[in-house]
């Protein structure tokens, strides 16, 4: 029996040995890994909350600029003015370019500084369109209403536009020529009823007008007849735009169909939340504001935070490199190890990605208020938050945790095992030659880029400050170690000469220089981050007070909330006592960058008078031309810009005006306080029909010889608030506010994950040195000694962090300073002393206490 059924058992169950046992091959190695993974957490926590707090941070700055982007790119605002016409046309708001040539060329716009505007006669031609039951004229302007000695700031329409705003008569009639119609509670504060005279000062003039009635509306407002509101709008024969009214069963699709077949390329068509852009111009700069932190300070923060968090993966990979050698002494596989660092990541990513995406939240709403806060985005606008960026952050975290661990374990993955016992024992001295070559050739690109920002100006320069930073930080990084042993023979060299702990610190600092390199990095990030971006904004403020303060040399400055009605400098110039009244209508201008072909905004001043007045008022440090020249078809120029647009004295230089419209006018001057004071200087009646209110912003009075400068103001009181050159400054100083703010808050944020950053990879790599202290504190040294050698240990790292950061910034602002403003940068001491001093504080504490804690169990 036993004999007969002996050779049949190998002849039934041979063949299946191998699809029985080939997936139970491979099972074990998984498993292995998976268990490995877990253990490592288990029972090194350290290295892996280190980690977790980085993927943290990293998904917390990656997913608040993911949302800012998307609100950015879905901001809308509904309509409110034009919600009772389905389809409204109006110009298009954006100045359109072309950059580079062949495959490289590419369509790019840029908003508009103020408001294009359509012919008037587009009205009629959309009217006869099929579907079309209304087509109605709107502007709107801003204006002027006194009477009864008062004087009230309006909003001016055409009465037409009641028809689709709802607004009705309380009293009175509609407005015939020579009349007006006045909100009730506008009327009641003028105390102007209907059949009074008033006076409406416009950007076309002042005008004498009789109330013939007065409408319920909230907001303070003038109606004209439809003629005489576009007449007196300053933009004779312009409109703002066309609202239309369908006929009955005509559909909103329908009717906007039709009307872009009847306007054409002279406008665009808008429907839904379309509309709301239309009345809020501001919506553009917004999306503007929202799309460039969010994506431009998105992508480089998203660098840093990638960086940072893929530097500290690799230092917790890199110190349990004894780990993974006694695995491959064990028999693991190279796939083994590499599958384990891959489950770590699978088990600890995602879940700190997860997480840190409610602080990022939290951040995008807090950063949304404060935009909101300051006039930066409307009020309309809300915070669009969905499951992309936050997608995204966590994705960002769990890739970047994959490939930092998987290029930390390359190496000892891949050696043999005696040889992998071997390294793991001695820290290698040198990176390898990949990285070495990789990190020469970022500190090469680094210096290459900041000599090409020291010869642009403008914009120019300033655009290339990340790309400098970026590039010198991600070269320290690849050559930290060899960076790092550099700074431990320069810094440490003085510290041989101190205490014993000194010395130890000194000589261990050398022996592990990419311990060493892990802890100053972070350090150098926030220092270079940080004091780029501070200083950077202080430089240029100190010397836009510093021209601001030579160039306005005019005794007195007019000014009121809502610009100055026409004719004020000419009263200012009839005052007694008064030599000079320059009126100057602020605004911007974009001009076309030699360098990149870009539109850049360049800010402007339309100055009435002639060359003479505007010298007694303002000193432009002119360098070439005579400003006597200035007339319509002439403009004055900044030096810096000239160099950026690459045109010269007598050249005709392209501009792009408030509305949109295209002017070459003749350089006749330039200049070299247009930081200061204004970049263009233009005729005031060649800038006044391109902007929405050609109102002064302030009149510059300059004294006669021997007047009395308080009988002047006093003469001058009615016309204004009055105040001194120190007036002007400080409204310029307003206008500053939300730039200086997202300068610093950029600054908090990559300085603050920075030191986080920090703080945690000095923290993993004291607690990874539990061994060596306690086999100091074995061999007789005191526990104070210890101590002693890890605070001078933390003053090497912070002050070689701080050289280096400091060292980098200065690379990035000297030559970009030289392009913005001409000069150096300047670096408030106080201010530069309280971020070294930071880092000092942080390292001290990030490394002691920790220490104590080690050493307590000792």
């Amino acid at each position: 029996m036993t004999s007969a059924k002996a050779p049949k058992a190998p002849k039934t169950k041979a063949p299946k040995a191998p699809k029985t046992r080939a997936p139970k091959a491979n099972a074990p190695k998984k498993a292995a890994s998976n268990g490995l993974a877990r253990a490592a957490i288990r029972f090194k926590p350290a290295s892996f909350v280190g980690t977790f707090v980085a993927l943290l941070m990293a998904a917390m700055i990656v997913s608040a600029c993911g949302i800012l982007l998307e609100t950015g790119l879905r901001a809308s605002v509904p309509p409110e003015r034009y919600a009772g016409t389905p389809v409204v046309a109006a110009a298009d708001q954006e100045a359109h370019y072309v950059t580079g040539h062949g495959e490289d060329r590419e369509k790019e716009s840029e908003p508009l500084p103020d408001t294009a505007r359509l012919d008037a006669s587009l009205t009629h031609k959309i009217a006869q369109a099929p579907g079309v039951s209304a087509a109605i004229a709107d502007v709107t302007y801003p204006a002027h209403l006194k009477a009864a000695e008062s004087t009230a700031p309006v909003t001016a329409h055409g009465w037409g536009s009641a028809a689709f705003t709802g607004a009705g008569l309380a009293t009175g009639s509609a407005p015939r020529t020579g009349q007006v119609v006045l909100d009730e509670a506008t009327a009641r504060a003028a105390h102007a009823g209907t059949g009074d005279r008033v006076t409406l000062n416009t950007p076309g003039g002042a005008r004498d007008f009789t109330v013939a009635g007065t409408a319920r509306t909230a907001a303070p407002t003038a109606w004209l007849t439809d003629t005489q509101a576009i007449r007196f709008s300053g933009h004779p024969g312009k409109i703002d735009a066309v609202a239309v009214l369908p006929t009955a069963g005509t559909s909103a699709d329908r009717l906007a169909h039709s009307v872009e077949q009847a306007a054409g390329k002279a406008a665009q068509v808008h429907t839904g939340d379309g509309r709301g852009a239309v009345e809020q111009p501001a919506l553009a700069g917004a999306k503007e504001v929202l799309i460039g932190l969010g994506g431009s300070f998105g992508g480089i923060a998203a660098m840093v935070a990638i960086f940072t968090a893929a530097g500290t993966v690799a230092l917790s990979v890199g110190q349990r490199a004894r780990e993974f050698a006694l695995l491959r002494a064990i028999g693991a596989t190279p796939r083994q190890v590499r599958r384990s660092i891959a489950a770590e990541a699978l088990l600890v990513a995602p879940l700190a990605g997860a997480i840190g995406c409610l602080p990022g939240i939290a951040l995008a709403r807090w950063w949304f208020g404060q935009l909101k806060e300051k006039g930066a985005v409307p009020d309309a606008v809300h915070l669009a938050v969905s499951g992309i960026p936050l997608a995204a952050a966590v994705g960002v975290g769990l890739l970047t945790a994959l490939c930092a661990g998987a290029a930390a374990a390359r190496r000892p993955a891949r050696l043999k095992p005696g040889q992998a016992l071997g390294e793991a024992a001695v820290e290698r001295s040198r990176p390898g030659a990949v990285r070495t070559a990789i990190g020469v050739a970022a500190l090469v690109g680094g210096v290459v880029l900041a000599i090409l920002a020291a010869t642009l100006t403008g914009d120019d320069a300033a655009n290339t400050a990340s790309g400098v930073v970026m590039l010198f930080m991600l070269g320290v990084a690849l050559l930290g170690p060899l960076v790092a042993r550099l700074c431990a023979s320069l810094i440490g060299l003085p510290m041989r000469a101190g205490p014993a702990a000194a010395h130890l610190a000194s000589a261990n600092s050398r022996a592990n220089s990419r311990r060493l390199a892990s802890a100053i990095t972070p350090i150098v990030l926030a220092m270079a981050f940080a004091s780029t971006l501070v200083f950077m904004h202080t430089s240029e403020d100190h010397a836009r007070e510093a021209q601001q303060r030579a160039g306005i040399t005019a005794d007195h400055v007019i000014s009121a909330p809502g610009g100055l009605p026409a004719g004020t400098a000419a009263k200012a110039a009839a005052a007694p006592g008064v030599q000079a009244a320059v009126g100057l209508l602020r605004t911007s201008v974009l001009y076309t960058s030699s360098g990149t072909g870009g539109l850049l905004t360049a800010s402007t001043q339309g100055v009435s008078g002639t060359g003479a007045d505007l010298r007694a008022v303002q000193d432009l440090d002119v360098r070439g031309g005579s400003l006597d020249a200035l007339a319509p078809g002439k403009a004055a120029i900044d030096a810096n810009l000239a160099s950026s647009a690459d045109v010269k004295i007598g050249d005709r230089i392209s501009l792009v005006l408030p509305d949109g419209t295209k002017a070459r006018p003749e350089v006749v001057a330039t200049y070299g306080r247009g930081l200061g004071v204004a970049q263009v200087t233009m005729a005031r009646t060649a800038l006044a029909p391109h902007v929405t209110a050609g109102f002064d912003s302030d009149v510059l009075v300059r004294d006669a010889r021997g007047a009395d400068a308080r009988q002047v103001a006093e003469k001058l009181a009615p016309l204004g608030a009055v105040t001194d050159r120190a007036g002007y400054a400080a409204a310029q100083d307003k206008n500053r506010a939300v730039s200086a703010w997202a300068n610093t808050l950029m600054a908090a944020v990559l300085g603050g994950f920075a030191a986080v950053a920090a703080v945690n990879t000095l923290v993993m790599t004291v607690f990874d040195r539990r061994r060596e202290l306690g086999t100091l504190r074995l061999i007789g040294s005191t526990r104070r000694q210890v101590l002693g050698m890890v605070r001078w240990e933390a003053l090497l790292v912070a002050f070689a962090g701080i050289a280096l950061g400091t060292a980098i910034a200065l690379a990035t602002l000297v030559p970009m300073m030289h392009g913005l403003t001409g000069a150096g940068p300047y670096i408030p001491p106080l201010l530069y002393g309280s971020f070294a001093g930071a880092a000092v504080v942080l390292g001290l504490a990030a490394t002691s206490l920790p220490a104590r804690a080690v050493l307590r169990r000792r």
